[in-house]
Parts: structure tokens; sequence; C-alpha cells
């Protein structure tokens, strides 16, 4: 069975992600369609603004940051991308996060948990499908659109919502079909 990220792209302080992150990482082991699912924030990751003096294509790192960068990126077969929607665009940790690499993103199927207050991040995603194709990318068409508004109690919590899990399930089944459509394009050669 193929692997899964599920990548937590805010890094400020006080912010939703992780939790929508948490959210989804459990709804995708319940799916149980992934032999191995990674939850994986940014803010921990915590990569420096693009540092390599070599091109990404050219797949040579200088920092160990981004040679594990490169290592978790390549060992997963399928991404989910939980993402917030700022100034109707996509995060720049999460762009910077993509830019730091190629090869690891190939052929690989990606889907969208996306959040905002009015649109609950339909905007961002909509801008992140081009730069997520251009790596050969494959975005998957069901998605998981969380609105803040009503989404969250007075906590700050996420409140049950049945719409949400079956979104998010309708989507996994998408990423295991799409990972084992694509995995005889992946290859572990790296090009000359």
């Amino acid at each position: 069975m193929p692997s899964l990220n599920v990548i937590v792209a805010s890094t400020r302080p006080g912010r939703v992600g992780r939790r929508i992150g948490d959210w989804f990482t459990a709804a995708a082991v319940r799916h149980a369609g992934f032999d191995e699912v990674r939850l994986v924030d940014l803010a921990e990751v915590g990569l420096p603004f693009h540092d390599e003096p070599d091109h990404p294509s050219e797949r040579i790192y200088r920092h160990e940051h981004t040679r594990s960068w490169s290592a978790t990126i390549d060992a997963a077969d399928a991404f989910v991308l939980v993402m917030p929607e700022y100034n109707y665009g996509f995060s720049a940790p999460l762009k910077n996060a993509i830019d730091y690499l190629y090869h690891e993103w190939q052929h690989k199927p990606v889907g969208f948990v996306s959040y905002g207050m009015t649109s609950g991040g339909l905007r961002a995603v909509q801008m992140i499908k081009q730069v997520v194709t251009t790596l050969n990318m494959v975005p998957v068409n069901d998605a998981v659109n969380v609105f803040l508004r009503q989404a969250l109690d007075e906590a700050g919590e996420l409140r049950p919502d049945p719409g949400r899990e079956q979104a998010a399930e309708l989507m996994l089944d998408q990423l295991v079909r799409l990972a084992a459509a694509l995995a005889p394009l992946r290859t572990t050669e790296v090009p000359a």
C-alpha cells in the first residue's frame, strides 16, 4: 500500500492549521488505504528561505535540512496539503517548501484540505494547482474546504461535521487510486 504525507502549510503562531492537520491525519489513518500516514508540520520542519546554491532539478543538496526534507518527500507516494488562504493565495512557507525540491514531487497525487474565513481556502487551492502541476503532480478533484466561522467552536476546536468527514473519505479514495496508477511513472534513478 502507498504512503501519505499530510503537510501542514501554516507556520504562524496561534494557527489553526495544526488542529486541522491532526484531524485529517486521524481521518486518513481510519480510512486505511495507506500503509503509512505521516503528519509533516512545516513549522516543525523549519526550512529556512531557500538557501541551496544549486538548482533543485540537479538534486545536489549541500545542507542537511534539504537532505532531510528530500528524504521526507521522496518517501511519500501521495500528499495532502493542509493549507490556509492568506490574501487570496497560499502561504509563503508552503511555496518555499515546494521550491526546495523537484524530482521528489514528480508523478505523485496531491489533495487539498484548505481553510479560511470567507472562501474556505478555495482561491489558494486554485493558485497552488498551477505550481504542483508544473512539477508533474496530479491534483485530485475532491477536496476538503473548512469554513472557519462555521467549523470552529468557541474554544477554537473543530466541531464534528459529517460532510467534512465524507469529503475527506472521497479525497482519500482518489489519492489511493492515483498513487497506484502513477507508481509506474516514478523511478528511484536520479537523472544524469
